[in-house]
């Protein structure tokens, strides 16, 4: 998906000093943006106060919204570089077209991971005849030095691994997760796992003490190490831990990311990752001229989406904080 501010403000990420020494519980506020022409998302991640968890560098929550009378998620062809979309559904269906010539229609459950690498376009959008609620979550995976100008991909992974018990269905998304893991390709250590709790059911899962992790409720609410969260909300549990506790009063979907803090400094401005304001705005620049770096969106209907006009001060990669 795009980010579509119209006044996106430059992200400054990286560098390992901000990560948290051991356990936390910070909940991380989430704010309300528009998507497109008729979805409203949550953005979690970057918000104040933290920008990034591992290489995780962008969530956004949306739905459940009742798409019944309206044409859901119309997201127009726009461009990416320097990171990975990783789409996940609970409810609904999307139409992904790129730059590659994928077209493909995924559903809850499905893994959608595009590699932007070097550069890439795509569009997303609800089919027209679509189920009635559209609901999920879409992250951004900063890519390393060492593969940001890797070759464009896009992967559809229609069966993912995971496990149940106590209560708990886990779904690995990327990474590895309880002896489970997903054959999403991961360019860093990382994971993301979907966490569905039955009602009344308290478990403990394990944890990578090298990684930070955060838990999205998704739907439903929760318990964090016995900290309320509702759905819509993020908690940042910091490093250090082995496992962590959850308990829902309620059927609920959490989302937990994780991975080793990302200890190299970014730009993230709109909807591309560089290293310089020099390179975010060749980016710009480029994909108004329509370079080949990007590519075209065969079979989606209407104009690309322009980029907002660049921000008047030099965008510098710093920490990982406000």
């Amino acid at each position: 998906m795009s980010n579509v501010d119209r006044r996106p403000v430059p992200q400054e990420l990286g560098g390992t000093e901000q990560v948290s020494s051991g356990p936390a519980l910070d909940l991380l506020p989430g704010k309300e943006v528009s998507l497109g022409e008729r979805t409203r998302v949550r953005r979690l991640l970057p918000t104040l106060g933290r920008r990034l968890v591992g290489a995780w560098a962008f969530v956004d929550h949306y739905g459940p919204d009742d798409v019944t009378s309206s044409s859901g998620m119309q997201v127009p062809p726009h461009p990416h570089t320097g990171l990975q979309t990783v789409s996940w559904l609970l409810e609904g269906e999307v139409h992904h077209r790129d730059s590659l010539g994928s077209d493909v229609r995924f559903r809850p459950g499905e893994l959608a991971l595009m590699t932007a690498g070097h550069g890439i376009a795509h569009s997303e959008q609800s089919p027209v005849t679509h189920p009635r609620y559209l609901h999920g979550a879409q992250l951004w995976v900063a890519l390393p030095e060492a593969h940001r100008e890797t070759a464009p991909a896009f992967e559809h992974h229609a069966r993912l691994p995971g496990f149940t018990s106590d209560g708990l269905t886990a779904t690995v998304l990327m990474g590895s997760f309880g002896g489970a893991t997903s054959p999403g390709t991961a360019y860093s250590a990382l994971m993301g796992t979907d966490l569905d709790l039955a009602a009344g059911s308290s478990v403990e899962v394990p944890l990578e003490q090298d990684f930070e992790y955060a838990v999205l409720a998704a739907s439903g609410s929760a318990e964090v190490e016995d900290v309320p969260l509702d759905r819509g909300a993020m908690l940042y549990l910091g490093t250090g831990r082995r496992s962590v506790r959850l308990r829902a009063p309620e059927a609920a979907r959490l989302l937990l990311l994780g991975g080793e803090p990302f200890e190299e400094r970014l730009v993230m401005w709109w909807n591309f990752v560089g290293r310089t304001g020099e390179e975010i705005a060749r980016y710009t620049e480029q994909w108004a001229d329509e370079d080949p770096r990007f590519g075209d969106v065969d079979g989606y209907d209407g104009p690309r989406q322009p980029a907002p006009p660049l921000p008047p001060l030099p965008l510098k990669p710093r920490g990982r904080e406000r």
